[in-house]
């Protein structure tokens, strides 16, 4: 066993997730529990702020920071924890200029849900592969075109920064961290009593596609990217790149689990998506035509009507 504990520093923005920073802290409590004693065994926390005011998270129940900011090379991991994205100001100047003290002490950072929209926002995770929830990554490509991103994946960790999509994808997360920085049998202690069979790895794909039930990793994957690339397809070899097959190899797998290429597949996930916008909202024809990555109005007007049996504009007057 190390000799010195796993301390991991917690920054919550304004409207942060309870249920994400719930899940890290416990994970790391239950790593060294002993008799439901709770002791901070091998790990301990701080939830780190300017000021000791009360933080509102989204769900309205209030955590008070434990400790002004300190020395953040005492810690093994400073995490951020993000919540709504509309929220002004999720975190404040002083906040913004502790991380970045913390990065250029080579802290490894570590945004949770949309804290990887903070971190990106004050340049931290250059050069990190971003995890981002297909539900906010269409806003993350739009706020940060350089910053390299990928909707399919529950987490990332490499040496410098972290990134974890939210949800029960923290545990996954932080159960790695507590495999590597104390040991496989703490890990284990803290996922039985989570009631968690096992941790899923970093390259587990995001619960997502309605279009797909199935248990294909790749499939799920592949169709993630493709619903959160409607606008600017992207070409068949790069999707198949991006899961790690040839293109050759991705055109098997559809036709023997879908019944279908990847381009027709593609092509629904875009009518799907256009659909939705007809229905949902009152944008005109032309501009749902082009945020779903066609050429014009009259193309995307034909190709809906082959798919769906009618006009785009019939089903928005029907509605």
């Amino acid at each position: 066993m190390q000799d010195t504990k796993l301390r991991v520093g917690f920054i919550l923005s304004r409207s942060f997730t309870l249920s994400a920073f719930a899940l890290f802290v416990d994970t790391l409590r239950l790593a060294g529990d002993v008799l439901d004693k709770s002791g901070r065994v091998y790990a301990d926390w701080e939830v780190l702020a300017n000021i000791r005011n009360p933080i509102i998270s989204s769900c309205g129940v209030e955590v008070t920071p434990t400790s002004r900011f300190t020395d953040p090379t005492t810690f093994n991991y400073i995490v951020v924890v993000g919540g709504l994205l509309g929220v002004s100001e999720p975190v404040d100047i002083a906040t913004i200029d502790y991380l970045k003290q913390a990065d250029d002490a080579r802290v490894p950072l570590i945004g949770i849900c949309t804290g990887t929209f903070i971190l990106a926002e004050a340049g931290l995770l250059r050069g990190h592969r971003t995890c981002v929830s297909w539900l906010h990554f269409a806003e993350f490509q739009m706020r940060f075109p350089g910053q390299q991103a990928r909707p399919d994946r529950l987490f990332h960790l490499d040496r410098r920064s972290g990134s974890c999509v939210g949800g029960s994808g923290v545990a996954d997360m932080a159960a790695t961290i507590v495999r590597r920085h104390i040991n496989a049998r703490a890990e284990r202690n803290a996922l039985n009593f989570l009631q968690i069979d096992r941790a899923r790895s970093a390259s587990h794909v995001q619960a997502g596609s309605p279009l797909y039930g199935g248990s294909d990793q790749r499939i799920k994957a592949a169709l993630i990217f493709m619903e959160s690339y409607t606008e600017d397809a992207v070409p068949i070899s790069r999707l198949a790149a991006e899961i790690g097959l040839s293109r050759r190899q991705l055109e098997r797998l559809f036709q023997t689990k879908l019944n279908s290429s990847p381009a027709v597949v593609y092509r629904i996930v875009r009518l799907e998506r256009a659909k939705r916008l007809v229905l949902e909202t009152q944008a005109p024809m032309l501009e749902i035509a082009i945020e779903t990555g066609f050429d014009n109005a009259s193309h995307f007007s034909r190709s809906f009507r082959e798919h769906f049996g009618y006009a785009p504009s019939s089903l928005r007057l029907a509605a």
